[in-house]
């Protein structure tokens, strides 16, 4: 319904799929209000449902009204509800320059879980740090909407802000190079240090520690592709900072997106810390099956993590890390679909030889997809395709 609908009301947008805003909605309105199995009635849920409704899907998106945010705030725990979003940037491991950069933790702490190499650093001698903190400074940002208000709290200040209270700011606080030691050149100490840590269990994902950003977002590729190691860095999200209601979804729902204090509630959508339509719809969808599978009384059949439904479900419900030196700090943050969330698989080879740089990136990433497409159509329980008709579709 979602892609057909955005199909029959699509605008020109290069290679992206951009809508009619009004068209697509009605569209998709329309088609519910005359389902015969629908019933649609418009006002205002104030609170949760109640526990006699069975069955129940909460996808309120984005912009949760403040009477239902706070009845989700007392069901879940005060901690578990974010309001604004404060993201920094997430690079993709295999696009990170590893010549340049070396994985420590500071001091070389064991934590929890770690082995006191949790870390990738990107060094910067002085000049380019200087060079760094001016073009922080200096960059084109975006702008709060009236309503939002300046949501910044000193735990979580915007790099750019950082940077504007003093050129040594940011040396002493998430550029610190103290307790480090470049494993390529040790007798040299580094100036300031970027620190990436790994985001997702496979690996693949790290997160830049300490930048989220209001820079615009072509901003933040240009003066982010500056550091040391990260010159060729392929981002899976980049920063931002906006209202955002969205729920701690690895620590509150299940694998089928219910919520574990209360059997039969289920989240979808934006809420649950997807980001983008075709995700939200998505969830929605999954969701949907999931509730519908209970009421049969049969268990819900979820997705193979090899395909995009879920590679996102698992990020929303379990495959995200959580912090271990960072005790109490929300680090769960939304996400769009992308590589960075699949397994991975290797690149295959040409002549008996490894392929380097984009070439393999464009080689794994269609790999990634092939297989997808497979597990896909399994799960579902549709007859197998061969290769050129998958690339027909």
């Amino acid at each position: 319904l979602i892609m057909s609908a955005g199909d029959a009301n699509q605008v020109p947008a290069g290679g992206a799929l951009a809508v009619d805003r009004d068209g697509f909605a009605d569209a998709v309105t329309k088609k519910l209000e005359a389902h015969p199995l629908i019933t649609i009635q418009r006002e205002e849920v104030p609170g949760l449902p109640p526990a006699d409704w069975d069955q129940a899907i909460v996808a309120t998106g984005p912009l949760t009204a403040p009477s239902l945010a706070q009845s989700i705030a007392e069901a879940t725990g005060a901690d578990a509800l974010a309001l604004f979003d404060a993201i920094a940037p997430i690079v993709h491991f295999d696009t990170i320059d590893m010549d340049t950069c070396w994985f420590q933790s500071r001091y070389d702490k064991v934590g929890p879980g770690g082995t006191g190499k949790d870390y990738i650093n990107c060094p910067m001698d002085k000049d380019q740090y200087l060079t760094f903190v001016q073009a922080l400074v200096d960059g084109q940002k975006t702008e709060f909407k009236q309503w939002e208000g300046t949501p910044y709290f000193d735990g979580c200040l915007p790099i750019e802000i950082m940077a504007e209270r003093g050129v040594e700011t940011l040396r002493y606080g998430p550029m610190k190079p103290m307790g480090l030691t470049n494993a390529h050149n040790p007798t040299v100490k580094a100036y300031a240090v970027v620190q990436l840590r790994q985001d997702n269990a496979l690996g693949t994902l790290y997160n830049m520690v300490g930048f989220q950003t209001k820079l615009k977002h072509a901003e933040q590729v240009r003066v982010f592709r500056t550091i040391p190691g990260l010159e060729n860095a392929d981002f899976a999200r980049l920063g931002g900072l906006h209202r955002n209601t969205y729920i701690n979804s690895p620590t509150l729902l299940d694998a089928s997106l219910q919520l574990k204090s209360r059997p039969g509630l289920r989240f979808a959508g934006q809420i649950t810390g997807c980001e983008g339509y075709v995700e939200s719809a998505a969830i929605g969808l999954l969701a949907g099956r999931f509730a519908a599978a209970e009421r049969l009384g049969q268990a819900p059949s979820l997705p193979p993590l090899t395909t995009a439904f879920g590679a996102l479900l698992n990020h929303i419900t379990g495959g995200h890390i959580v912090s271990d030196d960072e005790p109490g700090k929300r680090s769960f943050q939304p996400m769009n679909v992308n590589f960075g969330l699949f397994p991975p698989v290797e690149a295959p080879k040409i002549g008996g030889k490894r392929m380097r740089g984009k070439d393999k990136t464009v080689a794994k990433r269609h790999a990634i997809t092939s297989r997808a497409r497979a597990d896909c159509r399994q799960w579902l329980g549709l007859p197998m395709q061969t290769e050129t008709a998958e690339a027909a579709e």
